[in-house]
Order: C-alpha cells, then structure tokens, then sequence
C-alpha cells in the first residue's frame, strides 16, 4: 500500500497528448491572455468529474502500465482519485488529509506533517480550480501547439526536484481545462494522465468524499 501511495504522490497527479515538435513558446502577451482564459473559465468551476486513463512508463518496460477510473472535484477543494481498473484504490484529499481506501483497507495521511504532499497537493488542485500559475514553488513555462496550450513546472525545492523533474498540465483551447498531466522523474520514467468525459457542474453531495 506504501508504494501505491508514494507512487500516485509523486504523479500529482494526482493531467494532454504527448507533446509534439511544433511545439512553440508562448509570447508574453499568449501567456497573458492563457492564464486569463484558464482564470475565467476555473471561477465558473464548482463541480467537476472525468474519467481517466494513467500510463506509468518504465524504462525497462516494453508496455507502459496502463490503470484507469474516475476523477471527481467539489470546491473550494475537495478532491477525489477513483481507480477501478485493474485493482480498486480510492484516495481523497480532504480538510488538510489524504485519506486512502485501499480495497477496503482504510488509512489517513495529514498533508501537513509532508512539504512534498502539500506541494503537489496545491498544484493539484490547482490545476482544476485555477489558482495555480502564482505558484513560488516553481518555475513556469508555457508552449502551444495547434489544439493545446502545455505549461511546465519545474520545482526549485532541492527535495522535490529529487523526485520530480518536470510536471506537464496540457490544457485544451476551446474550454481552457486540462486534459492532460505529465510527471517526468528524476530518470527517464515518467506517469501520463489522460481525462476526458468530463462533466461541469453537476451536483455532487460531500458524501461522495467520504473514504
């Protein structure tokens, strides 16, 4: 259960396609304009759930381990990561803890007691509600290629840049929303999350994050 949870720590990642060569560096006024487009649409985000699918690659892995399940936020920051496929593993962060169902093997972590948890656990929900680009934590970097905009975030932390190289958020341009999450590690493994069928808005009971 410790490596399930270091594990889904290090990729949020707790979300975009591979990114491709024409790739391009965002001018100052495209990341002005981004970050504002991201801004609107986020404050108009109360509820939130997607599906999605999580490729861990290895190196020595010839098929990247693929898991799947359904995502689920509630503001200010309620948040919910259902994995169904292959194996049932429920994680919620909630009023400052991590709480885990692991196939019905129930645990709690308090994010305070974790710089690391609680960094990853701003940017994730960050990622969803908006407020994410202030973040003195790291440094940022926006690109875009015809149908996304990719920011990247680099941490200046010498203790997470140990586990973290690089976290990718590929965000769609039609609805500003993100649509993908890359982690690259300190090697050359890295953990893609892909979401898609999302619903906005629906009604969702705070019984839901119940672990």
């Amino acid at each position: 259960m410790k490596t399930k949870i270091y594990l889904f720590v290090i990729i949020l990642n707790l979300f975009v396609l591979n990114t491709f060569a024409q790739e391009q560096k965002m001018s100052d006024s495209e990341i002005t304009a981004f970050k504002q487009s991201v801004n609107v649409v986020s404050k108009k985000i109360k509820t939130l759930s997607t599906d999605f699918v999580q490729y861990k690659h290895l190196d020595f892995l010839s098929k990247d381990i693929e898991t799947s399940g359904k995502m689920i936020f509630k503001e200010p920051s309620l948040l919910q990561w259902q994995y169904k496929k292959p194996y049932n593993y429920t994680i919620v962060f909630k009023n400052g803890k991590i709480l885990i169902n692991d196939e019905g093997k129930k645990s709690a972590v308090d994010i305070g007691n974790s710089k690391i948890f609680s960094r990853i656990n701003k940017l994730i929900v960050g990622s969803v509600s908006g407020d994410m680009f202030d973040d003195k934590e790291f440094s940022i970097s926006y690109f875009k290629s015809k149908n996304q905009n990719i920011a990247k975030f680099i941490p200046k932390d010498a203790t997470l840049k140990k586990y973290i190289k690089q976290i990718e958020l590929t965000f769609d341009k039609e609805d500003a929303t993100v649509v993908q999450v890359k982690l690259l590690e300190s090697s050359e493994d890295y953990t893609r999350i892909v979401l898609k069928n999302k619903v906005i808005n629906a009604k969702i009971d705070d019984s839901v994050f119940t672990n």
